[in-house]
């Protein structure tokens, strides 16, 4: 009975509201076991919010209640990941564990009493210390101790992790040559204000970037597109689509640069070098640089050598009384101008036939 009480009692505090919450019904359940529908609902109960607060990889799941074995498999990995100090309930026969209503008891008030001391550790857990798994900061500062060789950051204090993770680089950077680092190029400090406008300009810029990324993607897409329209290339259709759409896929429209490139960046990114240089053509010299072309024919292109375009064509004009029918190929218009025929009426007409390209009579 005071086995019973306290299990109620631990109940009643952590907030569960089912049928068990009765002497009678709770012994009821216990004597029948893994056999009993709302004995394995409470273990169930408790068991998610402990895997909840804990962050256990082991679970007791409700789609197991059909199979007593495999329930009784989930309870008993659920208990040796939470390290049960009760032998009668992770040591045996698996089958022969919960056989007893003190057995289901003692699970019982086991897995309530380890859910109130892990909210009461919740509860009284510091605000600086690290958030949980939803925050986006916590890969990048997992990837970050995994380089330094450091232990995941995972319910640790921020200013105890920041420190550590400052001495480790301290170590690495006296062990580096005088001046390899360089000096920082962002050196003032900013405001919290200052900071959210940099992101706001660093946002404008690398959608500016991922514009001009699409659009030289699509360039590529095209030509490579061009590439297929001989008869040959529609031979090796699938060859191609092999070769390119890995390298396709791995061109990215968004920027990488961001605030972290900014801190990083060292005042060697200011030197602009030209290509033309002697210390860059040390690198990029070649066998080909040193052949002349020879004589090339002259392919123009000079605009103050191109002649002037001939004059524009007379514009139409309404015809005039007593002129002839003019139209095309006719004997001439009101003031002549037409298309391969007899000069006008009244003369000044232009003629557009023959070799001689137009002339003026």
């Amino acid at each position: 009975p005071d086995m019973e009480s306290d299990i109620l009692d631990s109940l009643e505090q952590l907030g569960y509201t089912g049928p068990l919450l009765e002497e009678e019904a709770l012994a009821k359940a216990s004597e029948s076991g893994l056999s009993s529908a709302e004995y394995v609902s409470l273990c169930v109960w408790l068991g998610a919010r402990l895997k909840a607060l804990c962050r256990l990889e082991e679970d007791i799941s409700a789609s197991a209640a059909d199979d007593s074995e495999g329930l009784q498999l989930e309870i008993s990995g659920f208990l040796k990941e939470m390290l049960c100090p009760y032998p009668a309930l992770v040591t045996g026969d698996i089958r022969g564990r919960l056989k007893t209503k003190d057995s289901c008891l003692q699970l019982i008030l086991y897995l309530s009493s380890e859910l109130q001391s892990a909210r009461i550790i919740q509860s009284k857990r510091p605000q600086s210390c690290l958030p949980e798994r939803e925050s986006a900061a916590l890969p990048d500062l997992k990837a970050i101790c995994k380089a330094l060789q450091l232990s995941e950051p995972n319910g640790v204090q921020a200013s105890e992790l920041f420190s550590s993770i400052e001495t480790k680089i301290q170590g690495f950077l006296v062990q580096l040559p005088k001046g390899h680092m360089g000096k920082p190029l962002l050196k003032a400090t900013l405001s919290s204000d200052q900071w959210a406008r940099l992101e706001q300009v660093n946002a404008a810029l690398s959608e500016e970037y991922a514009c001009r990324r699409r659009m030289l993607v699509k360039r590529l897409d095209v030509t490579v597109q061009s590439f297929s329209w001989s008869e040959r290339a529609k031979e090796q259709m699938d060859n191609m689509a092999k070769a390119y759409q890995p390298l396709r896929h791995s061109l990215s429209y968004k920027t990488s640069v961001g605030i972290a490139q900014l801190l990083a960046a060292r005042e060697d990114l200011c030197n602009i070098v030209k290509t033309s240089s002697g210390s860059s053509r040390e690198k990029t010299v070649c066998a080909v640089n040193k052949i002349l072309m020879g004589h090339v024919p002259d392919r123009g292109g000079r605009p103050a050598e191109i002649d002037a375009p001939p004059p524009e064509m007379p514009p139409w004009q309404k015809r005039q009384d007593g002129g002839g029918r003019g139209g095309w190929g006719g004997r001439g218009g009101g003031r002549g101008g037409h298309w391969g025929g007899g000069g006008g009426s009244r003369g000044g007409g232009r003629n557009y036939g023959g070799k001689g390209g137009y002339k003026r009579y």
